[in-house]
């Protein structure tokens, strides 16, 4: 459920972040860290892309909604290694 995705590739994580909605998003992330592996977070949630190549990041980036990609980025500091 949590990794499910719509027809354009995009996860919930995708869809709560492009909307600005951190409540929703801060839910996601700790049903995450609860429920998924460190290479499920890293792979699929925070590095995930939809159909046209894009993660969560890279559509709020596109919005220009600054505390919701300062947020995104501290999340993917504590979890992604250079491995």
């Amino acid at each position: 459920m949590l990794l499910g995705t719509n027809e354009d590739g995009r996860t919930a994580w995708h869809r709560a972040a492009e909307r600005g909605n951190s409540e929703i998003l801060q839910k996601l992330w700790d049903l995450a860290k609860k429920k998924l592996t460190t290479e499920e977070v890293n792979n699929k949630l925070l590095l995930g892309t939809d159909v046209e190549g894009r993660t969560a990041r890279h559509r709020v980036a596109q919005r220009g909604n600054s505390e919701i990609l300062q947020k995104l980025w501290e999340w993917a500091t504590e979890k992604l290694t250079t491995e």
